[in-house]
């Protein structure tokens, strides 16, 4: 019996309808930017298997590294003890975060990342005496399931069946270079007559919601106001840190840096779950007391996991050399390219990239889950590219090692594929 029809039997998927949609593909290899199915067919991974692998798959030099601590130490309890791998990636990962980032909380995904971010700043208010509950967050946000991040998210079509049970949230629109004011004002209003304890964003770019990219000032305007208002700032940077941008970070792009940034995905290269939130040194002073209560009891059982640790650490050192960062760019400018090409088409209403990060909206409307998305799945993958559109967005987030050649293959499948529209 196949992977594909042993699968049915027992397993459960996440964001999939099995009444419709019964199979999923049997995967058996995983190498460089190449999926091998059972049947031997290969894919180019181009979004890198949701933005984690940037570096492909099995990378030899994380592999090693990951290799050499499991030999050495594998699982430990971190509320009692601490160990190398977890103290060297603090000292390298506050060195490339942005300037005040000084203390780092470790979790199991990008979810919990933001958890503890919501919780850090919930309680940062109630050690101090102040009582704050409520947050603002960008509309079509996106910032993980668990229900704190749903909470904060506006995706209703993930967070529908609990939206009564979540916290409070005031939304307000991404800045577009036109809306400075109207925004200003509408915090202005919020922060006159609520208890606003922080404003949760994801940088520059909004990944569910169709890698929407938003306006660097109006954001920076934002933050300045959260800042002369005491709101606490939480930058979700699970889908943007660690190079998609073209920055380590897109904080590294705006003048006014948050307080909290939550890290995942990338973090680790796809090799081992593992989370990370970081705070100001302020934010982790509201927390020592000689108050047990006032400590911040949050943990995960594997938290900074030596092994997960490990791979980070690998993670950093590929990053920072000079061959990833030549890679970057010259993934940028390819998508430039493909972006002066294909924006003229007649079913392309517009397109954008930053990093490495493309994005076209076609001149249709699809629904986020429905037949045309289907289709367009189904075609990609029948001409040997993985790519997973988020309604009638298609999108590319490659590896750092994608070749030239799967490159312009990536984009030549995306142009065919408006021939089936």
């Amino acid at each position: 019996m196949s992977l594909k029809e042993r699968d049915k039997k027992h397993l459960w998927h996440p964001l999939k309808q099995h009444q419709t949609h019964p199979e999923s593909l049997a995967i058996v290899k995983a190498k460089g930017c190449t999926l091998t199915d059972e049947d031997g067919n290969e894919y180019i991974d181009a979004i890198s298997s949701w933005y984690t692998c940037i570096f492909g798959h099995c990378n030899d030099y994380i592999v090693n590294k990951v290799s050499q601590q499991m030999r050495q130490l594998d699982q430990i309890m971190f509320s009692d003890f601490t160990h190398e791998p977890a103290v060297k990636l603090s000292e390298e990962l506050i060195k490339i975060l942005p300037q005040n980032q000084n203390r780092i909380f470790f979790n199991d995904n990008g979810s919990t990342a933001v958890e503890a971010g919501i919780k850090m700043a919930l309680q940062y208010y109630y050690n101090r005496g102040q009582k704050r509950s409520i947050f603002i967050a960008f509309k079509n946000g996106f910032h993980g399931d668990t229900f704190g991040a749903m909470s904060v998210s506006g995706l209703s079509v993930y967070n529908g069946p609990f939206e009564e049970f979540l916290i409070d949230v005031k939304r307000i629109p991404v800045p577009d270079g036109n809306n400075h004011e109207f925004i200003l004002n509408q915090l202005k209003e919020y922060s006159s007559n609520l208890d606003i304890a922080g404003f949760i964003y994801e940088p520059l770019v909004q990944g569910a919601a169709g890698m929407k990219i938003h306006n660097t000032e109006g954001l920076n305007e934002i933050l300045k106001f959260c800042k002369s208002n005491h709101i606490l700032t939480i930058a979700d940077e699970v889908m943007t840190g660690f190079g998609k941008t073209g920055q380590y970070f897109a904080s590294d792009y705006i003048e006014t840096k948050p307080d909290i940034i939550c890290l995942s995905k990338a973090l680790t290269a796809g090799l081992l779950p593992m989370a990370i939130t970081s705070c100001t040194e302020d934010i982790y002073d509201a927390f020592l007391s000689n108050e047990m209560a006032k400590g911040f009891f949050h943990c995960h059982t594997y938290s900074a996991n030596p092994i997960a640790c490990s791979a980070s650490l690998a993670v950093i050192e590929l990053l920072t050399s000079e061959e990833t960062q030549q890679n970057i760019n010259r993934i940028s400018e390819s998508h430039q390219q493909f972006s002066e090409r294909i924006k003229t088409h007649p079913k392309v209403k517009s397109t954008r990239h930053i990093g490495v990060i493309f994005a076209l909206d076609l001149d249709i409307e699809v629904p986020r889950y429905g037949d045309l998305r289907d289709k367009l799945l189904k075609f990609f993958m029948s001409n040997g590219v993985f790519l997973r559109p988020l309604g009638n967005t298609i999108y590319i987030q490659p590896p750092y090692i994608i070749s030239d050649q799967q490159l312009n293959k990536v984009y030549a499948i995306i142009e065919n594929s408006l021939e089936i529209l």
